[in-house]
């Protein structure tokens, strides 16, 4: 057993299948299927289901990834640590985003960091706050940023950056060419809201709380997973919604939609860098932090 052959393994795991392993690793499918069986001889059990269509892990095989992804990103805290001791900045960082910050806000300062850094690799994971949180937990990411404050107590965060959330219409919508409503007006409305563990949702839900509203007594008509699927709901006239005025900038721009202010609803928020409390920070993951807070208005 050696940590390529982990990554290879873990690269199945991840694409469910071991054409795709191999095209990411840059090897022949026999080559990928002769490693994991050397991984399962060296362990006496079988890892990987041959599904007709899919490769999956079998018991053996969940537990093996998750101390292999631990393994190699111990690997890459190593490589990293020494190179930052010879003053470089190299390696690999794994890192995540809920939904705003994951597709708007990460991508421009990745890049420019990459851009100064061209021997670091970063991979950006982007889902809901709580499964961005959780995988901080679980140590499969080091850093992330997202759109709700946690209470785990595993959890640091601080504040990164201020959003403004806003009244997302369509076009065509009787208040298309006001600028603000009242928050009560809002119940007689059709809403989308996101799914559960969104930070997106749970500052809503604040701000309705905070004026003294009842969230439960909006007329919601669909709970949708993602950010991306919500704007095409409400342009295709589902209902309206609440999001970040950055994730709607093109739509407003085109005509597709419209943005109001919502009065008596303090709809601003904060993105929130965040990471485990008790775990070391990698030097690439303290330089990227570093980085990151170069880039922020003071």
């Amino acid at each position: 057993m050696d940590l390529w052959q982990l990554q290879i393994f873990c690269k199945v795991v991840d694409l469910k299948s071991f054409s795709l392993a191999g095209r990411a690793v840059h090897l022949s499918q026999p080559t990928v299927s002769s490693h994991i069986k050397d991984l399962e001889d060296h362990f006496g059990c079988r890892l990987i289901d041959r599904l007709a269509k899919e490769a999956l892990p079998t018991k053996a095989g969940q537990l093996l990834y998750r101390y292999a992804n631990r393994m190699i990103s111990l690997r890459d805290e190593t490589e990293s640590a020494l190179a930052a001791f010879k003053g470089e900045i190299k390696g690999c960082l794994d890192i995540g985003g809920s939904n705003i910050p994951g597709a708007f806000v990460l991508p421009a300062i990745i890049g420019a960091f990459t851009a100064r850094y061209p021997d670091v690799n970063i991979s950006l994971s982007i889902a809901d706050t709580r499964q961005t949180i959780d995988a901080i937990l679980s140590g499969e990411l080091e850093l992330g940023v997202v759109g709700a404050a946690s209470s785990d107590p595993g959890i640091l965060q601080r504040r990164l950056m201020e959003d403004t959330m806003c009244l997302v219409v369509p076009a065509g919508h009787r208040w298309f060419s006001k600028k603000r409503v009242t928050a009560k007006q809002l119940f007689n409305e059709p809403f989308i809201i996101r799914e559960s563990g969104s930070g997106t949702l749970k500052s809503i839900q604040n701000s309705f709380s905070d004026a003294g509203l009842r969230f439960s007594d909006l007329k919601v008509v669909a709970r949708i997973g993602s950010t991306e699927a919500l704007r095409q709901g409400i342009k295709n006239g589902m209902g309206v919604s609440i999001l970040s005025a950055v994730a709607v900038s093109d739509d407003v721009a085109a005509g597709h939609l419209h943005t109001l202010t919502i009065d008596g609803l303090n709809l601003k928020r904060a993105f929130y860098l965040t990471h485990h409390r008790h775990r070391s920070l990698s030097p690439l993951c303290q330089a990227f932090i570093e980085f990151i807070g170069s880039r922020m208005p003071e």
